[in-house]
């Protein structure tokens, strides 16, 4: 797998910079170390065999969610017809570690997307276009979700 190095900021990141390793954590080619996070997103896809891309953030309003180990329910279009539904929270795991991404499988099944507890948010995708939009998404039907309790009784949508 491919994946961003441990403690470079995305604004300076460079191509060279990502880690190439196997799933049992043997780096191939790179000379930075891994993120931390790399046991979740092997975990991701030793699990889930259509998955070809894994995208890890800590966007505040997901995040937030996740931190209250509340789903983020399915207030926009956007959650059914990218992300299948409202976004569940996986149940905690000390990050860094297998049981994250072990935790996560329950909750990405039937969806592109799930929260962390206390932690972010895990999206996945055929690609790493489509696993960073469902993390844009999930990103801004919480944000919408979080504005719109402000003003009222924000109202799920059931389906399409």
């Amino acid at each position: 797998m491919l994946i961003t190095p441990t403690s470079v900021r995305y604004d300076v990141l460079r191509a060279e910079d990502i880690v190439v390793m196997k799933l049992d954590g043997t780096v191939v080619e790179g000379a930075l170390r891994p993120s931390s996070e790399w046991r979740m997103h092997a975990v991701v896809y030793e699990n889930l065999p259509g998955v070809c891309a894994v995208f890890h953030t800590h966007s505040p309003y997901a995040t937030a969610f996740a931190v209250c180990r509340k789903a983020i329910p399915a207030v926009l279009i956007e959650a059914h017809a990218f992300l299948g539904g409202d976004v569940r929270c996986a149940a905690y795991a000390t990050p860094g570690t297998r049981e994250v991404g072990l935790n996560a499988i329950p909750a990405l099944e039937g969806r592109g997307g799930c929260t962390l507890a206390n932690h972010g948010v895990l999206t996945v995708g055929e690609d790493l276009a489509q696993a960073y939009l469902r993390a844009e998404y999930i990103e801004d039907v919480a944000k919408v979700y979080s504005i719109a309790g402000s003003l009222g009784e924000p109202v799920p949508l059931e389906t399409l």
